[in-house]
């Protein structure tokens, strides 16, 4: 019981709602996952990043990149949060790596702004910027939020 108590208590000082630890059995795309924990299929949302989506320019590359980084690894959840999809927000870790920071790294993802707590993760894409990796190779890319909110405002070309 007091096991317990203290773990919880790290959790919460860690800022994390709970944690799990599971295997990865899906890679949606660059910031959403699937995981087995305790023989439940739980989506997870990468917190604090936001990448290309499907139909994207390095949509592809992105979800490549996340899946050669923990499809089918042994990882662990700092979950936070659930967002209205009910996926669960998290932090995941890849041993002492974490994706979300490495997904940033290594310039297949940004920093997502809006829900931005760790700032550093703007320190992240600056160095993957000046140094053109991933998507930024291309001379202008354009964040998801603006993809997604551009897709947004195109009219119904249905009947």
């Amino acid at each position: 019981m007091i096991k317990a108590g203290i773990g919880a208590i790290l959790l919460l000082v860690a800022g994390a709602v709970f944690a799990c630890s599971g295997r990865v059995v899906g890679v949606t795309d660059g910031d959403t996952i699937k995981v087995l924990c305790d023989r439940t299929e739980v989506k997870v949302r990468l917190a604090e990043i936001d990448a290309p989506e499907r139909g994207q320019p390095f949509g592809a590359q992105s979800k490549a990149a996340l899946s050669d980084l923990v499809f089918g690894r042994q990882i662990r959840l700092d979950v936070t949060d659930t967002d209205r999809y009910g996926r669960s927000i998290a932090r995941v870790w890849v041993g002492r790596t974490d994706a979300n920071r490495e997904m940033v790294r290594l310039g297949y993802a940004w920093a997502y702004r809006k829900y931005l707590t760790d700032a550093t993760l703007l320190d992240d894409e600056a160095a993957a910027q000046r140094a053109r990796s991933g998507l930024w190779a291309d001379a202008n890319p354009s964040p998801p939020w603006e993809f997604r909110a551009q897709k947004r405002k195109k009219p119904n070309s249905g009947g």
